[in-house]
């Protein structure tokens, strides 16, 4: 495999980004390899400068259910910037796009369209806060929800992978209202509950956490936190920001049957464009600014672009619920490849899955929580991954994420990736 281009661009990126990219765990720095910079995508498949082409299984971490460069997702972006790429004023395309994700989602009653994940947080966070007139937060060791200075505590993805349990940088003063708490573990819940529910604004949760790898919440877990956070007027937000219209259409909510009060979600709801957007019920989001005190805003926010892009996949997802079934049924063939394999060659492996989400832990033991995520062994990782890369499989250079299903991809990629797995195991 040729990376002569890449490797040229990642020393000339060194000289002036920091580390070469703009998001840590782009780096390769966790498997040791130059990362392969990309030229172009289409369906299932990226190609990096080198020319070299790659089956695509991050799907720009998600959001790319359809595939890469779906057609009429394409078509609906050319038509719109044909009309101008930015306003920084209202358009209906704001209202369709936050009229579908109401319909979709019963919890969300009202929708603020922001940029970014870690914007969406964020704001949901400081709304929380203002409609309770409390100030703490708790949060889940390894569920990852952006990187704003409160949020940075026990997170996952590029922290776990850099080995990075915090960040320099946040003051101490940023971070002493959020609490911590093992993720299902509902005995320390309510015993949190116990001692500070007076004090809490809002518990925030990836239903399905994805950023320690993926990882189920136990039978019973999200159903103590909504009952706690009842009791004692506690905003539950539902960080959706992976599994929404991923996991379901209308998220793991949906396939939970468990409400939340606010809900936070990414990119995927832009056709994978900059955008997030945090939404619930009427009398929460009221708070908001113009119509309450708390301010948020943005000058981005509600781009027609990724409006645009993002109306048309919902659409697309919305009428066609058969997409959802596919994919969960291509990530169940991986699921038994990366099986099979690991007890063929006896090696220890466990892999965890939601629909068309699923990790592949090095580790013998069940992986429930951060603390057995955490017990995986990151060399066999980086050897399968380097092997994978090899076979032409592109997938996140980290143990701590998921692999994304999409509905571009066909039996072909299924076979010569269950191929891959077999090959990369036989090596480890």
């Amino acid at each position: 495999m040729n990376t002569e281009k890449s490797q040229l661009l990642f020393e000339k990126s060194r000289n002036i980004i920091p580390g070469g990219v703009n998001s840590p765990v782009r780096a390769y720095k966790s498997v040791g390899m130059t990362p392969p910079f990309i030229k172009s995508a289409q369906g299932s498949k990226i190609i990096d400068v080198d020319g070299n082409e790659y089956i695509d299984y991050v799907g720009s971490w998600g959001p790319m259910i359809l595939g890469h460069a779906h057609p009429e997702v394409v078509s609906e972006i050319k038509r719109a910037c044909e009309d101008g790429t930015s306003y920084g004023a209202p358009t209906e395309k704001e209202l369709m796009l936050a009229e579908i994700i109401i319909d979709a989602v019963p919890s969300v009653e009202m929708v603020r369209m922001v940029s970014s994940g870690t914007e969406a947080v964020m704001s949901a966070v400081r709304v929380a806060r203002g409609f309770t007139g409390r100030d703490k937060v708790l949060k889940f060791e390894g569920c990852y929800h952006g990187h704003s200075d409160g949020l940075l505590a026990k997170a996952g993805s590029g922290l776990l992978t850099t080995g990075v349990p915090d960040s320099a940088g946040v003051p101490a003063d940023y971070v002493k209202n959020t609490i911590v708490a093992p993720y299902n573990d509902c005995d320390e819940l309510e015993n949190i509950f116990k001692r500070y529910a007076n004090d809490l604004a809002a518990v925030i949760v990836e239903p399905v956490a994805g950023n320690m790898g993926v990882v189920q919440p136990k039978e019973g877990f999200l159903a103590l936190v909504r009952e706690l956070t009842l009791k004692h007027g506690v905003i539950l937000i539902f960080d959706e920001v992976i599994t929404g219209f991923r996991v379901s259409f209308k998220g793991a909510q949906g396939y939970f049957e468990i409400e939340p009060d606010m809900t936070v979600f990414g990119k995927i709801i832009g056709g994978g464009m900059p955008v997030g957007a945090y939404g619930g019920r009427k009398e929460i989001m009221s708070v908001i600014s113009p119509i309450g005190p708390v301010y948020q805003a943005g000058t981005l926010s509600g781009n027609p672009i990724a409006m645009a892009a993002g109306i048309k996949t919902l659409e697309i997802l919305r009428d066609n619920p058969h997409i959802y079934k596919s994919i969960e049924e291509k990530a169940v063939e991986l699921e038994k490849a990366l099986l099979d394999s690991s007890k063929q060659y006896g090696i220890p492996l466990k892999v965890n899955r939601m629909g068309s989400l699923l990790s592949g832990f090095f580790t013998g033991e069940d992986v429930t929580d951060l603390k057995t995520a955490m017990k995986c062994d990151v060399e066999h990782f980086r050897k399968y991954f380097r092997n994978m890369l090899q076979s032409g499989i592109y997938m996140a250079p980290s143990q701590f994420e998921a692999i994304f299903v999409s509905s571009a991809h066909g039996k072909e990629d299924i076979e010569k990736t269950i191929s891959a797995v077999d090959y990369a195991f036989s090596k480890l």
